[in-house]
């Protein structure tokens, strides 16, 4: 599981397993958790073309909102990521927050 980035409370990551899925997403989990279970997916991307939406959350809209946007503005950052980790490379997780 390659970490990419925190924002506020939460964690995005990608998981190295997902290389084989239709479309590129991430997984958010709550910091400072006990149980690692993922609260959303988020896909990046549609057809190769950069597309950021809920695929499943168990999140407010309010935070949901906040994590779409914040994937917006680092998309080229979070997808360079992704490639890493499932090419199994270390990854930098960045503050989305700064």
């Amino acid at each position: 599981m390659g970490q990419l980035a925190f924002l506020k409370m939460f964690i995005i990551v990608a998981i190295s397993l997902d290389v084989n899925d239709n479309r590129r997403h991430v997984h958010v989990f709550r910091k400072g958790t006990r149980h690692m279970r993922s609260l959303a997916k988020i896909w990046i991307e549609s057809n190769g073309e950069k597309c950021v939406e809920i695929a499943e959350s168990e999140l407010s809209t309010k935070e949901n909102n906040m994590l779409t946007d914040a994937i917006n503005r680092h998309w080229d950052y979070i997808n360079e990521q992704i490639t890493k980790t499932f090419n199994g490379e270390k990854t930098v997780a960045i503050d989305l927050e700064k």
